[in-house]
């Protein structure tokens, strides 16, 4: 890992992350994998509805990019679910298929009956949840899943056992939950799942050792964005242990959304050091199928697939963002398929000028004056538009001074 911070041409990171006074302690898994839920849990963004072809294209491009799971859908939510987890199940993927499932038999019948490798099963066990939304206790929800999850393995399905809102839970509840599920009916894996985005880092770290040390199983963990904090509480989770990280593309989801995939894969790739088999390259390419499909944009500063990630406006250093991208960023704009930008706007220096000029085929013997006029023009236009330029308004400007 010592010179793991930086790849030639793809990434130049901190090396810091790397010292064995970070990543001592960490108990990182030999395989994580990627359980991707944007065709459910994404789609539970207000407004947003995929219809059955547009299932099974993201459902492709998922499996293209690496992602070794894929929540299809919950068959319960309507017949048009139902019939694309199907579509998805024959396609012959090379993701494992999951599908959603409350704690219910009929549930289990549908995801069999669907054809998926496994499925989530949820169960509420926030004390909020179930004090205000449900009126159960921890046994309540014990005797409505213990059957169903024995019954799933039954059929031969992969079983994660999901009590959501895990992070606003009493710790007594999940004690008994826990200790008897796995006397009377231990899953395949169990999720720590912080619905409402609340928990700090060190807290995920706490609650997956302490679940793995309940349960021996493996550990998934599901978390919202609402603190801003999704991506790096998954992070935290895998130090400590968990196997599988939950997401969607873009960072789709209920209120402030999941965990953006792209963002994980990247961070789990050269953060983390984990070897993947991720295709970095078409990352855009999924993550402009979703936004088509999804009808949902997202900030143009967006971490990994924002449209102005690798655009530089200020003049300073503006020769290395085509030269020597990573003495700019990061990340290389082509490890993800991707190139440097420059723009014109009130920002902009002489070296700016010089790149314009250059791209527009004028000659080289423009003088230095004549550059610092066409740079006080690029400011001024950028100033009064509050704005970047466009390359015609580039030429008027260049075009306006020669001819002076």
């Amino acid at each position: 890992m010592k010179n793991y911070y930086r790849k030639k041409d793809a990434w130049w990171v901190s090396p810091y992350n790397y010292y064995h006074e970070v990543i001592g302690e960490f108990s990182i898994p030999d395989k994580v994998s990627i359980h991707d839920a944007t065709l459910r849990d994404g789609e539970q963004t207000p407004g947003v509805v995929f219809r059955p072809e547009d299932k099974i294209s993201i459902a492709k491009k998922l499996s293209s990019v690496g992602v070794e799971r894929i929540e299809a859908g919950m068959p319960a939510v309507s017949q048009d679910d139902y019939k694309s987890i199907q579509e998805i199940t024959k396609l012959g993927l090379n993701s494992k298929i999951y599908s959603f499932a409350r704690a219910l038999n009929s549930d289990i019948d549908k995801a069999v009956e669907c054809g998926v490798d496994g499925v989530v099963l949820e169960v509420p066990i926030g004390y909020p949840k179930l004090k205000y939304q449900f009126n159960w206790t921890w046994e309540d929800v014990f005797k409505k899943s213990a059957d169903v999850i024995n019954y799933a393995k039954s059929k031969n399905l992969e079983v994660v056992y999901f009590p959501y809102d895990t992070t606003r839970a009493r710790e007594e509840d999940i004690d008994q939950l826990l200790y008897n599920i796995m006397k009377f009916s231990p899953p395949d894996s169990i999720g720590v799942v912080d619905t409402m985005g609340c928990a700090l880092p060190q807290a995920i770290v706490y609650l997956v050792k302490k679940f793995k040390d309940m349960t021996n199983l493996p550990i998934e963990i599901h978390t919202h964005n609402d603190f801003g904090m999704a991506v790096a509480t998954e992070l935290m989770a895998v130090t400590a242990g968990a196997e599988v990280i939950h997401s969607c593309v873009n960072g789709l989801g209920e209120r402030t959304g999941n965990a953006a995939l792209e963002e994980l894969m990247i961070c789990l790739h050269i953060l983390l050091g984990i070897k993947t088999n991720y295709k970095f390259d078409q990352l855009m390419e999924l993550s402009d199928l979703v936004r088509r499909l999804s009808k949902t944009d997202y900030a143009k500063n967006k971490p990994v697939v924002g449209e102005r990630n690798f655009t530089r406006e200020s003049g300073i250093g503006i020769d290395l963002v085509i030269n020597q991208p990573l003495a700019m960023f990061g990340t290389s704009p082509s490890f993800t398929g991707r190139k440097g930008d420059i723009v014109l706007g009130k920002k902009s220096g002489k070296l700016s000028v010089e790149y314009f000029l250059k791209k527009h085929g004028y000659e080289n013997d423009i003088d230095d004056t004549i550059k610092n006029t066409i740079l006080e023009e690029i400011k001024k236009l950028g100033i009064k538009k509050q704005g970047l330029l466009t390359d015609g308004e580039f030429d008027s400007i260049v075009k306006k001074i020669l001819e002076k």
